[in-house]
């Protein structure tokens, strides 16, 4: 397995600079286990109050560590004190552990910056939920994600630091976005990588039932627990953005966040990553991309996976049957440069054709109707399945040979 080494910088109550968890000398049993890419920032401020935030852990360990995050953040961002604990449902925790940065309890993140937490000794087990609390203290209006498809929670503004709390009663507001929160690691010797599905709302989970963790991302990394592979899953899609970065169509709010943009960000700075599944471009037609530009974002985002010696598997353009003819043209000359060899020309590592999944027989433009959300663009809960179900085990588990017998 090849490890990304990353320095992040950060104020530390007093501008003490931490080191990201992937500097050299951590060794390799870290591996980030869930993961959401920020995408923006909160509709409005938060101001000396607590917020709790939901993630779904694909595996477990003997301790964690979590990224906080101000990428979009409007100004510096104070955590006076944050914990984790395994969620007990809605709100409520089990127990929870105080988490701390260089050793401190507080820290100031500038707008821009992130700080991951230390170590802190918590087991965890795969497709578990954990909960991550933060007390803000003064007013921020902090950095999210968002299309959390999950509800999160917070306290009322002035209510200062309930993170310890083991009751959800203190935390009676709901949130559709993850804010600040943007990764979480966790420790196990037994694992040998993390798969990140990097994309835009196919990967995103766009379509999957709410609260039910049934992104096709969910179900594969079942799949892996239930096989025995020693591989995490860490969600990387954003909703409405493209591989290419200047479509003529492109949309304000999700300007800069094409695929290079969130390369470093999203997919190199986590940890332990050994396979990228690249699901991108049905936004790039929508927005009115041609195929020169969608493949020249293919090959130079590639071209920093396989420098940095993560394998990439890549999906054709699914259908749309909102495409013209044009956007049809080009959809075509993408699947060709995808499927040329099955390696993207020698460009990347394999394909996973999800186009042959949802596309309909009869009307190769459409979904299947049985995995259709109604939209005709974005999969239900039995497509993210059959997603889940047609990667391919040993494809991602290949340096271990003992995976080459899964189906």
């Amino acid at each position: 397995m090849r490890r990304i080494a990353v320095l992040a910088v950060v104020s530390v109550a007093a501008a003490v600079a931490v080191s990201a968890p992937g500097a050299a000398g951590a060794g390799r049993s870290w591996f980030t286990s869930w993961a959401q890419s920020q995408d923006g920032r909160a509709d409005a401020a938060v101001t000396d109050r607590s917020l709790r935030m939901i993630t779904h852990l694909s595996q477990g360990g003997d301790a964690v560590r979590v990224r906080f995050q101000n990428t979009f953040g409007a100004g510096p961002l104070t955590i006076g004190h944050a914990t984790a604990g395994p969620s007990a449902g809605g709100a409520a925790v089990t127990f929870s552990r105080d988490l701390t940065f260089g050793g401190r309890r507080a820290v100031t993140i500038p707008a821009g910056g992130e700080v991951w937490s230390d170590r802190a000794p918590l087991v965890t087990r795969p497709d578990s939920d954990l909960a991550v609390s933060m007390a803000v203290e003064g007013t921020a209006v902090p950095g999210r994600h968002g299309a959390a498809l999950r509800d999160n929670y917070l306290t009322p503004p002035g209510s200062g630091d309930h993170t310890g709390e083991v009751a959800g009663a203190a935390f009676p507001a709901t949130v559709g976005s993850t804010y600040v929160v943007s990764a979480v690691d966790v420790h196990n010797t037994a694992l040998q990588g993390t798969v990140v599905p990097f994309g835009s709302s196919v990967v995103d989970g766009i379509g999957s039932p709410p609260g039910a963790n049934r992104r096709w991302t969910d179900d594969l990394a079942r799949r892996l627990v239930a096989a025995s592979a020693p591989l995490a899953v860490a969600n990387a899609g954003v909703s409405g953005t493209t591989s290419a970065s200047a479509c003529p169509g492109l949309p304000p709010q999700v300007a800069g966040l094409d695929a290079a943009s969130r390369l470093d960000r999203d997919v190199l700075a986590l940890h332990g990553v050994t396979a990228v599944v690249y699901y991108y471009g049905t936004n790039d037609l929508a927005y009115g991309c041609d195929a020169a530009a969608i493949l020249d974002s293919y090959r130079a985002v590639f071209a920093r996976l396989r420098a940095a010696g993560i394998p990439v598997y890549v999906a054709p353009i699914t259908p749309r049957p909102g495409y013209g003819d044009q956007a049809n043209l080009a959809r075509h000359e993408v699947a060709l440069f995808v499927q040329r060899w099955n390696t993207c020309g020698g460009t990347c590592s394999g394909v996973v054709d999800f186009d042959e999944v949802l596309k309909d027989p009869l009307k190769p433009n459409s979904i299947r109707p049985a995995y259709d959300t109604g939209d005709g663009i974005h999969a239900n809960a039995a497509g993210q399945q059959a997603l889940a179900d047609f990667v391919s085990l040993p494809m991602l588990a290949r340096s271990g040979p003992e995976f080459h017998t899964m189906r």
